[in-house]
C-alpha cells in the first residue's frame, strides 16, 4: 500500500449536495460524503477537496501529479466542458476514477459526452453518494 494520498476532487456546485436537486443527487451532504470516504480510507491518506473554480481544480490535479497515488474526480459540469482539465488529467501517471452521483447517460443529451472519460481508468456513475465508497475500494484495487 502506498503512503501517497488518494486525491478525491469535487467540482462546481457539489458544495450544495443535500439541498441541490435532491431528486437527482440525493440528500447526503458533501461533509457526509467526506466522512464516508475518510471512514473507508481508514489510515490511508486522503486529500478530499471541492471547488467551484476550474483553475483550482486543475491546480489540485497538478499537485496530485507530484504527490498523489490516485485521483477520484467528480468534475461535475467540467466533465463536459473542460479541455484544460482533460489535459491536466492526461499528465497524471496513476489511476483515475471518474465519478458521478447520477447516471449521466440517463440524463439529458448534454450530459452524455464526458471529456474526462477519455483519460479515466474507470468510470462510476449512478450509485449516488455511495459511489464514492465504491470508487475508493476500486482505487485501492487499482493501486495494489
Amino acid at each position: 500500500m502506498t503512503t501517497k494520498p488518494i486525491y478525491i476532487l469535487n467540482g462546481p456546485n457539489l458544495n450544495r449536495l443535500g439541498t441541490r436537486e435532491p431528486e437527482i443527487y440525493g440528500k447526503t451532504t458533501l461533509a457526509e460524503v467526506e466522512a464516508m470516504c475518510r471512514a473507508e480510507a481508514g489510515a490511508g491518506p486522503v486529500e478530499f477537496r471541492q471547488t467551484n473554480s476550474e483553475t483550482q481544480l486543475i491546480d489540485w490535479v497538478h499537485e496530485a501529479i507530484d504527490r498523489g497515488a490516485g485521483i477520484i474526480i467528480n468534475p461535475a459540469a467540467y466533465t463536459f466542458t473542460s479541455l484544460a482539465l482533460l489535459d491536466a488529467l492526461k499528465m497524471f501517471p496513476g489511476p483515475i476514477v471518474e465519478l458521478h452521483i447520477s447516471n449521466i447517460h440517463k440524463r439529458e443529451p448534454m450530459y452524455h459526452h464526458s471529456l474526462v472519460s477519455k483519460t479515466a481508468t474507470a468510470v462510476i456513475a449512478g450509485l449516488g453518494a455511495k459511489g464514492y465508497v465504491v470508487a475508493l475500494r476500486a482505487m485501492r484495487d487499482l493501486l495494489a
